[in-house]
């Protein structure tokens, strides 16, 4: 790889990553409702998901899946009625949630939940397949090797900001664990929140050059 593309690949990406974006208010959400241990299990689910994303592109996976209508449309409302449901059953929980460490779902569920949120969004895998191409040596030997190792680097990054924030919920959530009623309403809204993000999820279009 060309090292001039390089550096300017993580210039970029290092921007791309202090952006806030629906991934961040994700694992806020979870964490400021569940507590930072489920923040922490969520931030690690959705890098899990992100590299599903990058090995998909690097295949060519995505770009089928982009090219498609129909493949397109069914993982977008997929992901979408999977946030909603889980924006749901947060508000529900709102009452049980009075607790530091959070366990109305459990660390592994968060994990798993993070996993599919982020591997069920079709903007991450177009995000990837818009952004990693330019860095790209095309006289290279094996330009699926470059590609997953950008895309490797990306999520890291993006994950280094996830558990930033995650400590930051955390923090607030710290704060307001005495006063159950405020714990109610910050639980409630982070549900409609997460429910929030699916709703937007399927208005998302299809990209035109997909």
């Amino acid at each position: 790889m060309i090292e001039t593309n390089f550096w300017l690949f993580l210039a970029a990406a290092c921007l791309i990553a202090a952006v806030p974006g629906p991934g961040i208010f994700y694992v806020a959400a979870r964490t400021l409702s569940e507590g930072r241990a489920s923040g922490f299990a969520s931030t690690a689910g959705t890098a899990l998901g992100g590299l599903v994303h990058v090995v998909a592109g690097s295949l060519g996976i995505s770009a089928i899946i982009l090219a498609s209508a129909e493949l397109f449309a069914a993982v977008k409302f997929v992901g979408a009625l999977y946030l909603v449901w889980l924006g749901i059953k947060t508000f529900r929980s709102a009452s049980r949630t009075l607790s530091l460490d959070g366990e109305a779902l459990g660390d592994k569920r968060a994990f798993r939940d993070g996993v599919l949120v982020e591997a069920l969004n079709p903007k991450t895998a177009a995000f990837f397949l818009a952004f990693i191409p330019q860095f790209l040596d095309p006289a290279g030997s094996n330009p699926t090797l470059q590609f997953i190792m950008l895309g490797a680097i990306s999520v890291a990054l993006n994950t280094l900001a996830d558990v930033v924030v995650v400590l930051m919920a955390s923090a607030t959530r710290t704060q307001l664990i005495g006063r159950p009623h405020l714990m109610r309403r910050l639980t409630q809204g982070s549900g409609v929140f997460i429910a929030g993000l699916g709703l937007s999820l399927a208005l998302v279009r299809r990209p035109a050059n997909g």
